[in-house]
């Protein structure tokens, strides 16, 4: 029967290219289905203290959404979607090509080393989660300006700034470069390292799960939709609650949060004064809040991870199957020429 036999072999013919190029694509349109709930948790997770202490009521995702549709229009639901779709897709393509390639590379010399014909043992979770850290690495280098650049679009400029103010990608990136100098467009560096972790568990838990779930089962190498839903959930879940401190020092870090609080609060904090590190602003919140300001804005993120997340995992595959035939076209237009 085709159909059975289709499936079960396309995935053994995907390049780390086809594989990148399919993630890409899914994450791009996960994240566009999600994205005023990206804009509302963000600023959700940048709010002062002072700030959440006078709207302490008002602070939640829902009230946040129609508050930025009532005072900015629906263009306040999409403030700096070109720059997070390029960030998204970038980060998403460098990603998944680095998780692909290193992947298939370390399981190619685990089958050397196996008698002929033997089929490779499935990868432990640390390997899994060793794989996706080092794939997360490389791909933040390449692509945290970007995620700079929209953190700041989403929160938007300070309230002294009054009349209209050019927040284009370009012109955001100049004003970063003239207040920070170019190191400002990799603001949130370590922080964005330490959460290579989030990826390598979500990717790894997810990985792991359906590979124990497909040896208890006769899936013939494909989970249903709804169970694939629910392994992406359940892995992006449990990623974000692990590391959402860091999370939250990452975006108050790359919007200069902290400076924005001083400004409030009657301080003289200088555009160009030191950037507070990941460590001594999480150290910050917890003498200000207690323990539970590093969990800020958790819920929000857990609703807009989950379902990008597992949005994801679903279209992904299917982005995929696009992305192979695309190749294979492109492969028979090139032996015709």
């Amino acid at each position: 029967m085709p159909a059975q036999s289709g499936p079960a072999k396309q995935p053994q013919q995907l390049t780390p290219f086809a594989s990148a190029l399919g993630g890409a694509l899914g994450a791009c349109f996960s994240t566009a289905v999600v994205y005023p709930l990206d804009v509302a948790k963000t600023r959700i997770q940048v709010t002062s203290s002072s700030a959440r202490g006078k709207r302490k009521d008002d602070l939640n995702m829902l009230h946040l959404l129609l508050e930025i549709l009532k005072e900015e229009g629906i263009n306040g639901w999409y403030r700096g979607f070109a720059a997070t779709m390029l960030n998204t897709f970038s980060m998403q393509y460098a990603y998944f090509f680095f998780y692909s390639f290193i992947r298939s590379s370390y399981i190619k010399r685990m089958t050397l080393k196996l008698p002929p014909g033997s089929k490779p043992p499935a990868l432990s979770t640390v390997a899994e989660l060793s794989l996706g850290a080092a794939a997360g690495a490389l791909s933040q280098i390449f692509t945290i300006p970007v995620s700079v650049i929209a953190t700041r679009q989403q929160v938007g400029r300070s309230a002294e700034n009054e009349g209209p103010v050019d927040e284009s990608l370009l012109a955001v990136a100049r004003e970063i470069v003239r207040e920070d100098g170019i190191t400002g467009l990799w603001l949130g560096i370590k922080p964005g390292m330490v959460l290579t972790i989030n990826p390598a568990i979500t990717y790894g838990v997810y990985e792991r799960l359906k590979s124990l779930l497909l040896l208890a089962s006769s899936a013939n190498g494909k989970l249903t939709p709804g169970m694939t839903f629910m392994l992406g959930a359940f892995s992006k879940t449990l990623a974000t609650i692990v590391t959402y401190p860091y999370i939250m020092a990452k975006v108050r870090i790359q919007a200069r949060s902290t400076e924005r609080d001083a400004l409030e609060g009657g301080g003289n904090t200088k555009p160009k004064a030191k950037h507070p590190g990941a460590l001594s602003l999480l150290l910050k919140v917890l003498r200000k809040e207690g323990f539970v300001g590093w969990y800020q804005g958790m819920s929000a993120q857990i609703i807009k991870a989950v379902i990008s997340q597992a949005l994801l995992f679903v279209s992904k595959e299917q982005f995929e199957h696009w992305a192979l035939a695309i190749m294979h076209l492109f492969a028979k237009f090139t032996l015709r020429s």
